[in-house]
């Protein structure tokens, strides 16, 4: 494997075109549709660009230096490259026979600082009343979801999250491929592996997890959720590992659920249906909802209990919190409020037994009095 320092001086000379994109902190994908189809998006807005890679050979040697420095391999008979370039930066990348137009990469840009709280508050993505719920869930341990769309910002709203975490937990990460920055000092990072050339010394995330298990975790976080680890980690929430965190890729609470069924269902343990819906409603305890509006800003819509599941009625949830929206401003901003709906969570006196006061807007009325 190359050595990072002489990969690193080497990378963005075979990314040249691309390279102004790479270093702009405001750029946070870079979307490459062939050597001479080039856009990015910047502050939540896709646009194309005039640059372009002088050949399709041009394009094809930055992939292929790529794919060395992460001991992978990309060619016609494995045309699929997950990577990510030295500062995290997550590179997806299809190859011809599969990608009839030519390589076709996109590269998801992070932050150079991590996306705290604080900073969700400042820019309006969330509340400082949503931001004291969500730490106190986060101390009694609460199984949370965070829910969204593609590009809607779950990842780093999982990585703020998991800032709230106590410093003295063990925290083990997984994730198919490494994105996520945590602070705490006692972390545990596991990634997925894909097989080799001669298909041997794959890893799985459901390996992982089932490892995991096995290794103390006070909190197991998992990047994304994508298949049949979707039962181990429902099957962990209802035995013990509380205070559990996962993106999901939906848009409702109930497309959550229902995500989560399916995947679950992709495992090789059979389960009846009444059954495991009853599992997943137990083990959730709450799904926190991120979306892309359409001036492009980020923020967390919705906040939802998963109440439990009947079988008559189905699922059942409670709102938190919601984004009500107002008119568009004049320079096309979605105008928009993140409001307590007067719920209380179901753990309210679990909260209340730790010295944890909620908000005003959340405490019964009694309590409102004292």
């Amino acid at each position: 494997m190359i050595p990072a320092e002489l990969f690193e001086r080497t990378l963005l000379d075979f990314f040249a075109p691309v390279r102004g994109y790479l270093e702009d902190p405001e750029v946070t994908e870079v979307m490459i549709n062939g050597p001479s189809t080039i856009y990015i998006e910047r502050r939540g807005r896709i646009m194309r660009t005039p640059a372009r890679f002088a050949c399709e050979r041009d394009l094809l040697a930055a992939l292929r230096n790529l794919a060395q420095y992460v001991g992978r391999h990309i060619g016609a008979d494995r045309p699929i490259l997950e990577a990510r370039l030295p500062d995290g930066s997550r590179v997806e990348a299809i190859l011809a026979p599969a990608a009839q137009d030519g390589p076709i990469v996109s590269i998801r840009r992070f932050s150079r600082e991590p996306l705290t709280i604080e900073r969700l508050i400042a820019g309006g993505a969330m509340t400082e009343e949503l931001a004291e719920v969500l730490a106190a869930l986060v101390a009694c341990k609460q199984n949370i979801i965070v829910a969204g769309g593609t590009s809607s910002g779950k990842t780093s709203l999982l990585g703020a999250l998991s800032a709230l975490i106590p410093a003295g937990d063990r925290i083990v990460v997984i994730e198919d491929a490494s994105e996520l920055r945590l602070q705490q000092p006692h972390v545990v990072r596991l990634e997925a592996q894909p097989p080799d050339a001669r298909g041997r010394g794959a890893v799985a995330v459901r390996d992982l997890f089932r490892a995991t298990l096995r290794m103390r975790p006070d909190r197991i976080v998992v990047g994304e959720v994508r298949g049949g680890e979707a039962l181990d980690l429902v099957q962990a929430m209802t035995s013990g590992h509380g205070g559990c965190m996962a993106t999901v890729h939906a848009t409702h609470s109930l497309d959550v659920v229902n995500r989560l069924e399916t995947m679950a269902l992709m495992s090789d343990v059979e389960l009846p249906l009444t059954a495991l819906r009853s599992q997943v409603a137990s083990a959730v305890d709450f799904i926190l909802h991120t979306a892309r509006l359409a001036d492009g800003s980020r923020c967390v819509t919705q906040l939802t209990e998963v109440l439990g599941y009947d079988g008559a009625a189905g699922y059942r949830f409670a709102d938190l919190f919601v984004r009500r929206y107002g008119r568009r401003g004049h320079g096309g901003e979605t105008r928009s409020q993140l409001v307590a709906t007067g719920a209380q969570p179901g753990c309210a006196e679990l909260i209340r037994a730790m010295g944890i006061a909620l908000p005003d807007s959340m405490r019964a009325p009694a309590e409102v009095g004292r």
